[in-house]
């Protein structure tokens, strides 16, 4: 009788341990978003610029990591490199659009207006206050109609024009015109009556 060999198996070869999750890829893709999130924002996106950077540092790494097979999570790098890449440039284009809004201003406040203040009534005696808003010149009218052309400069380039009657009363209007368009306009009447006007 044939004496059977037991069945031994064949070793196997332990399996390949799998690479690491990218953390480092996982910090990029965060940073990335939260930056692409908080650019847009006015003000508030100034804390964009080192999350967008430092979120592209870390995706690139993670996509190193795993191409050189010590790291997994491919997609999640390369998703962290496209956020943080449109986050920078978001970033960029806001600067742009500050500088020129920046620009814009400050060419308008430099600008010189041509203003014209009139006063006509009845009043007689009246106090006349005109001018830019932080320099305003004082008159007393004995008698209306009056005007003044002047040119102003600043945020408010019309500035002021405030008549108040005397104890005599009476009525007045007060006019402001700024290059040629009619901006604002009031009129009071009676006795210490007062009419403002303010320009734009």
């Amino acid at each position: 009788m044939t004496q059977q060999t037991p069945y031994t198996p064949a070793p196997q070869a332990p399996a390949s341990p799998m690479p690491p999750r990218n953390g480092i890829g996982v910090t990029g893709f965060v940073l990335g978003l939260v930056g692409l999130v908080f650019s847009p924002i006015p003000f508030v996106g100034v804390i964009a610029w080192p999350l967008v950077i430092l979120g592209l540092i870390f995706s690139i790494i993670g996509l190193i990591r795993v191409k050189n097979g010590k790291a997994s999570n491919k997609g999640l790098s390369i998703t962290g490199i496209a956020l943080s890449a449109l986050g920078l440039v978001v970033c960029v284009v806001w600067i742009f659009v500050f500088n020129a809004a920046v620009d814009e201003v400050n060419n308008e406040i430099n600008r010189t207006a041509k203003v014209s203040y009139e006063i006509t009534g009845d009043a007689t005696n009246v106090e006349v206050i005109y001018g830019e808003v932080l320099n305003p010149v004082t008159e007393t009218v004995p008698a209306l109609p009056w005007n003044k052309e002047v040119e102003n400069k600043g945020v408010y380039k019309g500035g002021t024009l405030t008549v108040t009657t005397g104890e005599t009363g009476g009525s007045v209007t007060c006019k402001i015109t700024v290059d040629g368009a009619v901006v604002s306009t009031k009129t009071a009447s009676g006795e210490f009556a007062m009419a403002a006007c303010t320009g734009v």
